[in-house]
């Protein structure tokens, strides 16, 4: 009996006005797998992951997670479902503390009412209590807890990277989409960032798909890869498939591939 997917695409066509931006796009992900999604500059990558999360409603098609239809759900309702996602941009909250970057998020799971927070009543300073210790232990999972109390902006880019995917993982997400997490890193930094996607991966029993343009990275964890171009899917398969899929080599060099 074959594993059921825990996120699907199906079909999804995004348009706006006469541009397409993706066009019946499909992609169908299992529990426990990394992927990658690539393809050049303008291929469609984030704004697949912008359909998946909510952020734009497609044209045509449905998404499906853990068999739940979310097509046209709030980015919101989807994120306490078990979607998580990180962004091209670093998107922190540079005045707060590292700390107070996850509390944040992990706001999402709050079962007090605001008139109980506004009140600080009892249940609320109970959770928040709660939501503090476990943002704690997340940071040290993920090699932030010394600076939990510096500010977010002040950190070395590499680890605003870590401390954005921290953020995400405090909303508890079963599936996590990270949007070029090695944008602007380091061979070092890249090597480093392999590990810790592989480690947080089997530590907090995730899916992962992500969008890369580091080779480097995407063909040394993922299983499996996925390709766009003009929106369009070009490719499936394993690192080494993709690596030699004349097609793919099309896309990015623009010639015919024998090389």
């Amino acid at each position: 009996m074959s594993t059921p997917n825990i996120l699907k695409v199906d079909n999804v066509t995004m348009q706006f006005g006469g541009v397409v931006a993706l066009a019946d796009f499909s992609l169908e992900m299992k529990e426990g797998e990394l992927a990658g999604l690539i393809g050049p500059n303008g291929a469609g990558k984030t704004t697949a992951f912008n359909v998946i999360t909510g952020i734009y409603k497609p044209t045509k098609g449905r998404v499906y997670f853990d068999s739940k239809d979310i097509t046209g759900l709030r980015p919101d309702k989807i994120a306490a479902l078990g979607i998580a996602r990180t962004f091209q941009n670093i998107r922190l909250f540079p005045t707060l503390s590292v700390l107070d970057n996850v509390l944040v998020a992990s706001h999402l799971r709050l079962r007090s009412s605001p008139w109980e927070a506004i009140a600080r009543l009892p249940k609320y300073n109970k959770e928040e209590e709660l939501n503090r210790r476990e943002a704690m232990e997340l940071l040290e999972a993920v090699g932030l807890a010394d600076v939990a109390h510096e500010q977010a902006g002040g950190l070395p880019y590499g680890q605003q990277r870590r401390l954005e995917i921290a953020r995400a993982l405090a909303t508890r997400p079963k599936v996590l989409l990270l949007d070029e997490p090695g944008a602007g890193m380091s061979v070092e930094e890249i090597n480093e960032l392999m590990g810790f996607i592989c480690r947080i991966l089997r530590d907090f029993g995730l899916t992962i798909l992500l969008i890369e343009h580091q080779m480097r990275l995407v063909m040394g964890i993922c299983q499996w890869i996925q390709v766009l171009n003009y929106g369009r899917t070009i490719a499936r398969g394993t690192p080494l498939e993709i690596q030699n899929n004349p097609k793919v080599i099309e896309a990015y060099l623009g010639g015919k591939g024998d090389a």
